[in-house]
This record gives C-alpha cells, structure tokens and sequence, in this order.
C-alpha cells in the first residue's frame, strides 16, 4: 500500500496508511529525513481521506434532495 499513489488509495486504504504513518512519527524512531517524508505522505492522506468524505456528503445531500428530504446536516437517528 505504501507504493500505491495516495490517489488510488479507497478510504479504508488511506485511513490505515495514514494511522500507519502518524504511529511512525509518534514513535520518533525515525530518521529526519524520512520523518519529512512520512509528514508529507500523512498530510497527502488527510487531504485524499478528506476530499474523499467531502464526495460522500455530497451523494448523501443529492439524495435526500432527490427524496424531497431536507439537505444539510442531520442527526443520525433522523434518517
């Protein structure tokens, strides 16, 4: 998984990964350099994982117009 590009990665894959690294870097046992490395690839997995949520409101939104439901934030037990 690490030599998959972050933007083929699902959600569950750049969920882990990103665990991964974050446990890399609270460890401290890494190098500087790959420390740099493991910071940038975490930072590419938020924003993967972030715009990859951002797509699901997004569907979830389109449906509940196509239903005739209200749109915007809900709580769960309302759905």
């Amino acid at each position: 998984m690490a030599d998959k590009p972050v933007s083929e990665l699902s959600f569950e894959e750049a969920m882990a990964a990103l665990e991964t690294v974050v446990g890399q870097l609270e460890r401290g046992d890494v190098a500087l350099e790959a420390s740099i490395a493991l910071y940038e690839r975490g930072a590419a997995l938020k924003a993967h994982c972030a715009g990859l949520l951002a797509k699901a409101e997004e569907k979830v939104e389109l449906i509940r117009a196509q239903e005739g439901r209200a749109v915007g934030t809900t709580p769960a037990e309302g759905l």
